[in-house]
């Protein structure tokens, strides 16, 4: 069978053919560091996850390349605003390079909690600062890219087709982009696009710059992408991965230089996922909806709930974040660890991927292979999950099928004799209760003790006693 996935460049389903026979060079934006990553970006991270494991379980060899922005992303997708690590490092007080070790240390935890499997390569745009000069050089000798007293500008009049990716005029592809007007008075053209700022006008004081040919300064955002895929991959990538915000600007810019640059296609297939929303809206950190990893540990769900309830969903499509949902989701992975628990009373066969009493089912095997090539739809391979577990097969052949297919769920299914009890063990905190619990720490850090004490009180006389320990507030129902 092919795989077919959704091709944002064609707007249409295209079978895959990698450049190489069973091996794809797949590449995926990363997080911009300085902050704790929101849940939506942690989606994107495990929907990539699924791709990967998908080629991998369908026998491909994956060089999977995630990048880390640690310089040259603005405030704004345009040229304007303030680096966002260098932000971080005013608001915390820190440097640049520690605000950036500090957030991809919490990244890494989050994604592991959720199983996603490490990529291949991690690099960071700091990292690859001469593969970057390099290719601005190559840009500016072809006559693509030309020199202010202020940056370095990608021209996009000599760009072939500069909008293919997005589909729309200029004027819409750069009013997606958001509302900045950049004051460079040498510009050739409003929407050309800066590759390299100078340590001048608005970016005198830059914390992070490097030596070039051109004079003292820092990458723009988009170039650091074009400059690490051809490093880690090559001119051409099969597979690109972002999410949708990034067409109409970072993605079509990278298009735009790389093949100015390598004079051959940058991507053959562009994969983009859709947002997560907050109760019907867009993720907010003013309104308290920004949430992350640990903010769903710190109500009492695991994280794999949250791999669960990511599953449910196609990744082209938008997904309703919800505290009710999550709850339902964790409900739903406990009666799936249930399930598969009483397959076999042989505690033996959850040591290995494959039991020795068992055999994997061909046909829903092949029913859930055909799911996950048509675009990766995790949605309708659960579904085959549950018409497994529904089916008259015996338990050894069911268990052993369904343990093959978690290599791509990625699960822990494998351990479900254990984590059943466990999550069956832990309780879903009350939210009224949360509230308590972080007015509560709140008091403590400002050592106001008698007001600490007295909601500790009241969190008893709602049935629940809590303790303070080195790792924080630990809650249990009395």
């Amino acid at each position: 069978m092919a795989i077919n996935i959704y091709n944002t460049s064609s707007r249409s389903k295209e079978e895959f053919k990698p450049l190489e026979e069973k091996r794809v060079g797949f590449y995926q934006c990363g997080p911009t560091v300085y902050w704790t990553q929101h849940l939506g970006n942690i989606r994107a991270m495990v929907m990539s996850d699924v791709i990967v494991r998908t080629f991998g379980y369908l026998g491909y060899e994956v060089n999977f390349v995630r990048n880390y922005t640690d310089v040259g992303h603005l405030t704004s997708d345009e040229d304007e605003g303030e680096d966002k690590l260098e932000k971080g490092a005013k608001r915390e007080n820190l440097t640049p390079q520690q605000i950036s070790e500090k957030y991809i240390k919490i990244f890494e935890e989050d994604v592991k909690k959720l199983n996603t499997l490490s990529p291949t390569h991690r690099p960071k745009a700091t990292e690859t600062v001469p593969e970057i000069v390099s290719m601005i050089q190559t840009l500016i000798d072809k006559g693509f890219a030309y020199q202010t007293d202020l940056a370095i500008y990608f021209d996009i009049s000599k760009a072939k087709n500069y909008t293919q990716l997005s589909g729309q005029s200029l004027e819409k592809n750069i009013q997606g982009a958001g509302s900045g007007n950049v004051t460079d008075a040498q510009k050739k053209n409003n929407s050309d696009f800066a590759l390299w700022f100078f340590k001048k006008g608005v970016h005198e004081n830059a914390i992070q710059t490097w030596k070039s040919p051109w004079g003292q300064g820092f990458p723009g955002w988009h170039i650091e992408c074009s400059a690490m895929s051809k490093k880690f991959i090559g001119d051409t990538v099969d597979i690109h991965m972002g999410g949708v915000e990034h067409i109409p600007v970072h993605h079509t810019n990278e298009i735009a230089q790389s093949e100015s640059a390598n004079d051959t296609k940058f991507v053959n297939y562009w994969i983009h996922n859709e947002h997560l929303l907050v109760d019907g809206g867009k993720m907010s950190k003013s309104q308290g909806t920004s949430f992350s990893v640990s903010d769903i540990k710190s109500k009492g769900y695991r994280p794999l709930s949250l791999r669960y309830f990511f599953l449910q969903a196609h990744y082209r499509s938008q997904q309703n974040f919800t505290w009710d949902a999550l709850r339902a989701s964790q409900t739903g992975l406990i009666n799936l660890y249930g399930q598969v628990a009483k397959l076999d009373n042989n505690t033996s066969l959850f040591k290995k991927i494959f039991s020795p009493k068992g055999k994997i089912n061909i046909d829903y095997k092949k029913k859930f292979t055909e799911k996950l090539e048509d675009d990766f739809n995790t949605a309708q391979a659960l579904a085959v999950v549950s018409d497994l577990l529904k089916s008259d097969l015996n338990n050894k052949d069911k268990l052993a099928t369904i343990l093959d297919f978690d290599r791509v769920l990625g699960l822990d299914l494998k351990n479900s004799k254990s984590m059943a009890p466990k999550i069956f063990s832990e309780e879903i905190i009350p939210h009224n209760i949360v509230m308590l619990m972080e007015k509560r720490k709140e008091a403590r850090d400002n050592k106001n003790y008698a007001e600490a004490d007295h909601l500790r009180n009241e969190i008893e006389k709602l049935g629940f006693e809590i303790k303070d320990t080195p790792d924080g507030q630990k809650i249990h129902k009395i």
